[in-house]
């Protein structure tokens, strides 16, 4: 089967379709990556320790590639910025950079606060622990990864997928009946009218 073949065979096509898409999607998500100097340049807000100014299911767009002093520390107006909840664990944390201080090392750290939160974090975030700052925000538009991270979520997914596969694969294959064999016919002949013969 030679490519002109393949191309014309609609599994081949689906196929192909779905691989560009699949490149599309990793280009564009490495290019923002590289592009906002962060590994995490997309992020869902799941609290509302951040209300107003963020809400639970928003969206954010993180800058990374950040020192201290690029980061606005101020209690009404300062960066929001995302990092790794310190002493070690893995989590992120959104919440607002406050205040600037300096540990018995002379080492910078900032203090941080969640807007709607009564009092500062307790915990120092260091450089190293800064992800980025928010730069965007696009209202409701986190709920979807946070759904889908959800076990009924994910299991929605999943059989949405093998729907789409039976729907694209199974279903056209079950429609097309065998054609029954036609048995050889000799080929016309004309036969005389005995009417119209003279």
């Amino acid at each position: 089967m030679n490519v002109r073949q393949a191309l014309k065979n609609e599994y081949v096509r689906s196929a192909i379709f779905l691989v560009v898409i699949l490149l599309a999607i990793a280009a564009f998500w490495f290019g923002l990556r590289a592009y906002l100097r962060t590994e995490y340049p997309l992020l869902a807000v799941a609290s509302g320790s951040m209300v107003p100014a963020l809400n639970v299911g928003d969206l954010i767009v993180v800058q990374g590639g950040l020192t201290i002093d690029e980061i606005v520390a101020n209690y009404a107006t300062g960066d929001v910025i995302v990092f790794y909840r310190p002493n070690g664990a893995t989590d992120l944390i959104v919440h607002r950079a406050v205040e600037v201080d300096v540990d018995q090392n002379n080492v910078a750290f900032l203090k941080t606060k969640g807007d709607h939160n009564p009092s500062t974090d307790y915990w120092r975030v260091y450089e190293g622990d800064v992800v980025g700052k928010v730069v965007g925000v696009v209202p409701y538009l986190g709920n979807i990864p946070l759904f889908v991270h959800r076990p009924e979520g994910m299991m929605i997914i999943v059989i949405l997928i093998i729907g789409l596969i039976l729907m694209e694969f199974v279903v056209p294959i079950s429609r097309k009946k065998p054609q029954p064999e036609q048995a050889e016919t000799p080929p016309d002949t004309e036969e005389a009218d005995p009417q119209s013969s003279r």
